[in-house]
């Protein structure tokens, strides 16, 4: 049997929290050791190239924006970027609708043209009161009454989380704006941008500017422990599996995609949809809200990679229960899954050398920039700690 090695920190996950904490400890002066039960950089943010050369988000798409500069400083260290919009379109009732809503979704909805002033009344005129919004059901119909409601998110909630929007928090669908403006930016972050060569190549850097950080892959925590003292965990995945589901499983949602890839002759012959030479879709995203329809949304990343090749691929992406050996993408954020993750925060807070971050490890919904934000606010106090 092989001696077991001392370090200063071993990292549980290679995906954004890991990574950046690694980095930050090692050029720090710490010794770190970074697995992952996969075989590669990145988490879910991963990217890879298919077989006709297109850049692809195999674990769905990850599009990249913040409005803290702290964040963009720090990434750009080891990417240069290109800039992106994201526009996202909703298909329902046989044709393409502008999403968020915004005053071009009315005037779709009106057939003919209208003008802020009529859509503020109409949302004044059709929105139910409701001052404080207990559930998704409840901050949608707040906003803009219920026959957008169920045009656009009922049925789409329905799909994607298993669950009516009225047993979820309001937060869930609290996310999308509702917007009085023609602006269809899905984001209105400040900064909206992909990694110039992609997620992998970025994480990859941060590696080779982490100095003598070991990155260990197809590796489990098991195996790790059998390998590794240490005096600090960094922990990334499930906070409940940590915990071998002592309390019971956490919730989650699951999901499985389809690639789909097509070459210059079908591109042609879709032009007159997508409206665009080498394209699919007309859009980088189209939701597909309607519960017939078994995939919730299409993804064709090359609108914001702009390569220049004669494919495209489209991923077809359907939720799914989650179960053991399955990837836990979405904590379902309901009132008893919080209490649930409650009862787990409180273990971990019993802990002092244990770090549960990330979305898995805090059971939350964030996006990259506040996992990033997150990772970089840990290792600091790290740092502080351990260097004294």
């Amino acid at each position: 049997m092989s001696a077991i090695s001392s370090i200063d920190f071993l990292i549980v996950g290679a995906g954004f929290s890991g990574l950046v904490t690694a980095e930050r400890l090692t050029n720090s002066g710490f010794r770190c050791v970074v697995i992952d039960q996969r075989d590669h950089l990145g988490g879910n943010a991963y990217d890879c190239y298919d077989e006709t050369g297109i850049l692809i988000h195999p674990y769905g798409p990850h599009y990249f924006r913040t409005n803290s500069q702290r964040i963009i400083d720090y990434l750009s260290r080891f990417t240069e970027w290109q800039h992106v919009d994201y526009e996202i379109k909703s298909f329902t009732r046989g044709k393409f609708w502008s999403f968020p809503i915004n005053l071009n979704t009315f005037e779709e909805w009106l057939g003919r043209s209208s003008n802020e002033e009529e859509w503020s009344e109409w949302l004044a005129q059709n929105k139910v009161a409701i001052d404080q919004p207990q559930n998704s059901e409840e901050v949608i119909v707040s906003q803009v009454g219920w026959e957008l409601y169920r045009a656009f998110f009922e049925q789409y909630t329905l799909k994607q989380w298993k669950l009516h929007p009225r047993e979820l928090q309001a937060s869930v669908c609290g996310r999308i704006p509702i917007r009085l403006n023609r602006d269809n930016r899905y984001l209105t972050d400040t900064f909206q941008a992909l990694p110039a060569k992609g997620y992998t190549a970025m994480f990859q850097s941060m590696v080779d500017q982490s100095p003598g950080v070991e990155v260990k892959l197809s590796t489990s925590f098991s195996d790790a422990k059998q390998q590794y003292s240490y005096q600090h965990l960094i922990f990334t995945g499930p906070i409940d599996a940590y915990y071998n589901h002592c309390f019971g499983a956490l919730p989650y949602r699951s999901l499985r995609f389809e690639r789909e890839t097509y070459q210059a002759p079908e591109l042609t012959a879709r032009e007159e949809i997508s409206g665009k030479t080498g394209h699919w879709q007309p859009f980088l995203q189209v939701n597909y809200p309607d519960l017939d329809v078994p995939f919730t949304r299409i993804v064709e990343i090359k609108h914001a990679t702009h390569q220049d090749i004669d494919a495209t691929t489209i991923v077809k992406e359907f939720p799914e229960d989650w179960s053991p050996g399955k990837e836990p993408f979405y904590p379902i954020p309901t009132d008893e899954s919080a209490a649930l993750y409650a009862r787990y925060r409180a273990l971990a807070d019993q802990e002092p050398d244990v770090s549960l971050i990330g979305r898995l490890g805090t059971y939350r919904y964030y996006n990259m920039d506040q996992v990033t934000g997150m990772a970089l606010t840990e290792a600091e106090k790290l740092i502080k700690r351990y260097s004294q």
